[in-house]
């Protein structure tokens, strides 16, 4: 039996991607697992693909959406700011709605999330915050500022809260993966097809070049990351920006 096993965490975003892959993984642990998102028939498919999971609708730009979704919940042991989205364009034709609604995801709904345990996670015998960041988090990036620097206050906003609840058993990492293979680089292909008439594939090694091993990272491997900072022996962490990112830098 895993050390983890009764333990309940909530994965923000958790229908697709890097949210369900870490759902199953922790699912392997012995994890209950609340799967949050706006899309409540896909999350209760995803949850219905698992042993210990459960589906809960929650906007995270929404302070009445988040507060009823924590209350169903019960408490909580592992949170995974997962929620998130991007944009390309070039930073002069960025709207400020486009600015809004991109911080407003990526770095106000996790701060809605994260305020919403705190309390019951600082008088906690063990309790993990884990916020998917990205290398844009670590680094610049053209035609990507509004989720740059998005990213960069999620970086940011994980090693302040990891110093300011040192003392508590509460730890506070973030992950860092490149271009993962998702609905979102999907969405970015996509886009580099239309604006700049390349085929699929070539707009594939546009992103893939990115990484040093030349590929798009994997759920699966974010997710083996996360399950590892919500170990027990993980407890020495926190304040951490973790890459996954085939090496780069």
């Amino acid at each position: 039996m895993s050390k983890l096993t009764g333990k309940r965490a909530v994965i923000t975003g958790g229908g697709t991607g890097i949210g369900l892959a870490c759902a199953s993984r922790l699912d392997v642990e012995g994890i209950e697992t609340l799967l949050m998102g706006r899309d409540l028939e896909r999350l209760e498919a995803a949850a219905g693909t698992l042993e210990r999971a459960r589906a809960i609708r929650c906007d995270v730009t929404d302070d009445a959406s988040v507060e009823a979704a924590f209350k169903a919940s019960g408490p909580i042991d592992i949170l995974i700011n997962n929620a998130g989205i991007a944009a390309a364009c070039a930073f002069t034709k960025t709207s400020m709605d486009d600015w809004r609604q991109i911080q407003a995801v990526n770095v106000e709904g996790l701060v809605r999330c994260t305020q919403a345990v705190l309390g019951s996670m600082i008088r906690a015998d063990y309790a993990r915050i884990i916020n998917i960041a990205s290398i844009a988090g670590l680094r610049g990036g053209a035609y990507v500022a509004p989720y740059v620097a998005s990213k960069h206050a999620v970086v940011g906003l994980t090693k302040s809260l990891s110093l300011e609840y040192a003392q508590t058993n509460l730890t506070v990492n973030a992950v860092c993966p490149g271009f993962v293979e998702t609905q979102i680089v999907e969405d970015a292909i996509a886009n580099i097809m239309a604006k700049t008439g390349r085929t699929r594939d070539q707009a594939l090694a546009e992103l893939a070049k990115e990484n040093p091993q030349g590929r798009l990272i994997q759920p699966v491997e974010v997710a083996e990351a996360v399950a590892w900072l919500c170990s027990p022996h993980s407890g020495s962490v926190s304040g951490q920006a973790i890459t996954i990112s085939g090496g780069a830098i």
